[in-house]
């Protein structure tokens, strides 16, 4: 088998978020960046469990980004990927990230392409489902377990309501969430083999990017918190109803 992991570079959750340009740009002086814990944690971790389990398996990396996301990939690397490819590029919009995705999965021969569902900074929850139009087969979304036996994986997705069990053939692409994999952290080995990993750099190819960011805003300031003392419902029913607006 062959896999493919998409990485995508995110903001550390504990960074401070700010824009320019009138507010059309995020500024990324001072940032922290780690790997999108969705890719890191379910996709790339399931892929390696599966690897574990049949080690002629091949786990190759794909990031679209210049040359600040080699950091986020040499970790990748460490958790154990066999190699990478960087699209030198930064991501214009879901579709001419898919785009880059799918060109390489096409050269590669993939059986299967992992994903995490979303991202930690858009939440656009797209671009698997679009490298697997690209690429002409299924996808499966919001897997929370995955089993592979020989070319037939059986899925368990996430519904509304509840959950629903499917079986795909390679190849096909997945977008993995909590519940497909446990977290790791790269042990020492890893750390020191992954620096002599083979890091593919690659150019992008020509896709248009289908649309463009208007503007960002920060949501409103929170309120100040109102303590309500136990004995006195009468005054809680009235900060809901008339403050609140809520009942």
């Amino acid at each position: 088998m062959k896999f493919l992991v998409c990485l995508s570079k995110t903001p550390d959750t504990t960074t401070k978020i700010a824009f320019k340009d009138n507010n059309t740009k995020f500024a990324t002086d001072g940032v922290q960046w780690i790997i999108n814990p969705y890719d890191e944690w379910y996709a790339l971790v399931r892929a390696i469990e599966l690897k574990e389990k049949d080690p002629a398996t091949i786990v190759h990396l794909i990031c679209v980004g210049k040359e600040d996301s080699d950091p986020i990939i040499r970790k990748a690397l460490a958790l154990g990927g066999d190699e990478a490819i960087r699209v030198n590029v930064e991501g214009r919009d879901s579709f001419f990230v898919a785009t880059q995705i799918a060109e390489v999965a096409k050269k590669g021969s993939y059986d299967i392409v992992f994903a995490g569902k979303e991202t930690i900074d858009y939440n656009g929850s797209s671009v698997g489902g679009m490298i697997a139009a690209l690429l002409d087969v299924p996808f499966v979304s919001l897997a929370t377990k995955f089993e592979l036996n020989g070319g037939t994986a059986t899925i368990t997705r996430l519904i509304e309501g509840g959950e629903e069990s499917d079986e795909v053939n390679v190849p096909f692409v997945v977008s993995c969430q909590k519940g497909v994999a446990e977290q790791r952290i790269p042990n020492m080995k890893g750390i020191m083999g992954a620096r002599t990993k083979p890091l593919q750099v690659v150019e992008e190819v020509m896709a248009d990017a289908l649309t463009s960011f208007v503007s960002f805003d920060l949501p409103p300031a929170k309120a100040g918190v109102k303590l309500v003392p136990a004995d006195n419902p009468a005054e809680l029913v009235r900060l809901l109803h008339e403050e609140a607006k809520l009942i």
